[in-house]
């Protein structure tokens, strides 16, 4: 009897594993996938995520563990068994085929009525906004056209679940910036549950409702952008997840509300306790976003630190810089440029002080 699923555990994996030989390629994975949301799975390469996804598809059989979709494991059933599509990076359209045609390819192999697959067809043209283009070659469109095609051909059938394999990789920077908050609208507008891998942090925070940080095989945390950014749970998801610096020393306070980390650097307060024991090896994870830094001292109680300017890099909307303290650690700092006609007073090989508040750095125990 097949178990009853819900909307917040539409998709589940239990206990997943992918064994090639003795590689082991996806390690006891469990995760529960909210029916209608977009998860991403990110990682760098060879983390196991694309495996995972071909398990989902049913490219991959696994070697052990179960896949749920509302209750029902179909983890041993066939990859046309499954009410899952996957749309591939390479998009995979058929170039002697005109974009009608390309929609219609899987509507066709299921033997639907001509005036069903008809309707299909125009309904999916609508949707991603290619009506004026529907006998061309997909040659003769853009690459952001293109992969708009394949997310209707891939929609077409109407999946259950959608698999997205790194969907925006072959898109040039700016465009898949824009092509990210049209993919994001076109899924949510037909809501269905999505799936996408990629090794992309931006794309990932920005079309994603949740994330699960993947290495060597394991989930090492899951959730929002935001919690993943703002409180990652390891070293690895911390040094993973845009730009950080990480302060190794040992725990020197630990209260309730507060504790501190004696660094190479100085004492550094946290504003919130940790439960360890004294003297335990610990570091320090401070977004460089989050670091003030000036050539005057700050009125500050805690986390005050001074060092050398030793590079300087202009990124238009923000400067970087890079501290040297007199023990050696280079720290990166962000300075938003808010203003257009005035540039930092601070330069190279200028004495600076930098600081944080004490709710900016993040306690990591691995």
């Amino acid at each position: 009897m097949a178990e009853t699923g819900s909307k917040d555990n539409y998709l589940v994996t239990e206990k997943l594993v992918k064994r090639f030989d003795e590689a082991v390629a996806v390690d006891e994975v469990n995760l529960s996938i909210k029916q209608g949301e977009i998860f991403a799975l990110l990682g760098s390469s060879g983390c196991g995520k694309s495996t995972l996804l071909r398990m989902l598809a049913g490219f991959e059989t696994p070697t052990s563990g179960r896949i749920l979709l509302n209750g029902q494991d179909v983890a041993r059933l066939a990859p046309y068994e499954r009410p899952f599509n996957m749309m591939f990076q390479s998009y995979a359209l058929f170039p002697h085929l005109d974009i009608w045609e390309n929609i219609a390819f899987g509507l066709k192999r299921e033997g639907l009525p001509k005036s069903d697959i008809q309707q299909r067809v125009g309904e999916m043209l609508d949707l991603v906004q290619l009506t004026p283009y529907a006998k061309r070659k997909p040659h003769q469109l853009s690459g952001g056209q293109q992969q708009r095609v394949a997310l209707a051909r891939s929609l077409a059938k109407k999946p259950k679940v959608l698999l997205l394999d790194e969907p925006l990789g072959a898109l040039d920077k700016k465009l898949r910036e824009q092509t990210q908050f049209e993919l994001v609208n076109i899924i949510e507008k037909v809501g269905v549950t999505c799936v996408m891998v990629t090794h992309d942090q931006e794309e990932a925070m920005t079309m994603a409702g949740r994330i699960a940080v993947m290495s060597k095989g394991r989930v090492l945390q899951v959730g929002s952008p935001e919690e993943v950014y703002e409180h990652p749970s390891s070293r690895f998801v911390a040094d993973f997840i845009g730009n950080v610096n990480l302060f190794d020393g040992r725990l020197s306070i630990d209260q309730p509300d507060h504790c501190a980390v004696t660094a190479s650097i100085g004492e550094i307060h946290v504003n919130h306790g940790v439960s360890g024991a004294l003297n335990m090896p610990t570091a320090i994870a401070v977004r460089p976003e989050k670091i003030e830094i000036s050539k005057e001292p700050p009125a500050a109680d805690h986390n005050i630190f001074a060092g050398k300017v030793k590079e300087i890099a202009y990124f238009g909307s923000y400067n970087t810089f890079i501290v040297q303290t007199k023990e050696g650690k280079r720290v990166k700092i962000t300075e938003a440029n808010t203003s257009r006609h005035e540039l930092s007073h601070i330069t190279w090989e200028d004495d600076v002080f930098f600081w944080w508040s004490d709710s900016a750095g993040v306690v990591l125990r691995d």
